[in-house]
């Protein structure tokens, strides 16, 4: 048996420091541990790829947690069974000892009772996703119904454009010195007279 470890951060702000010192705790050796730097998205990351064609049969994985390996609860099953039934190398969770595979009572009760307990773990997390995504939807309903706009606003246009607009348009003053009067940005005055010539046709 063979232990491998996997860190996983999502910036370049956030520490591995503690991930890495928990599996050197456990045995891990410095070479044998996988970072990678990305969002827990997916699993289409490249130290968790390498890692992945390294595992063999009784080897074993440790995380610090199971949200290090990923955010997706499905996909995670779905990892999970790769690295368990496929390779056949056994997974510990060290926040979550519950969920570990490399227990001594290897029977088919404890196998039950670890996989059971990722079932209801993933149930949890995409029942919580699902009360966040609705209370999201609801207090969006909610603000639109109080008038409340989304998006980027537009600014409203200075009383003066026409006048500066008709003198920029006759030649009499340039974008920029009609912009500096208005004092709006050259880039917005233009775009404003774009839009406003698109008004009257």
């Amino acid at each position: 048996m063979r232990k491998y470890g996997y860190v996983r951060i999502s910036t370049k702000e956030q520490n591995p420091q503690r991930q890495l010192k928990a599996l050197q705790e456990q045995d891990v050796l410095c070479e044998d541990i996988y970072l990678d730097q990305m969002s827990g998205k997916d699993f289409l990351r490249p130290q968790y790829q390498k890692l992945l064609r390294k595992l063999k049969k009784g080897d074993l994985l440790i995380i610090k947690s199971i949200d290090r390996l990923g955010r997706d609860y499905g996909e995670i099953l779905e990892q999970w069974r790769r690295i368990t039934k496929e390779i056949g190398a056994d997974i510990q969770v060290l926040d979550m000892p519950l969920l570990n595979t490399n227990t001594i009572h290897r029977d088919l009760t404890g196998i039950f009772i670890s996989d059971l307990a990722l079932q209801i773990l993933a149930y949890v997390a995409e029942t919580e996703r699902a009360f966040i995504r609705q209370r999201q939807a609801e207090g969006i309903a909610a603000a639109k119904a109080k008038g409340v706009r989304f998006g980027c606003q537009k600014m409203e246009v200075p009383v003066d454009f026409k006048k500066y607009f008709d003198l920029w348009r006759s030649g009499q003053i340039s974008t920029r010195k009609a912009a500096e009067s208005l004092h709006m940005s050259h880039s917005t005055f233009y775009r404003r007279c774009r839009e406003y010539m698109e008004e009257i046709g």
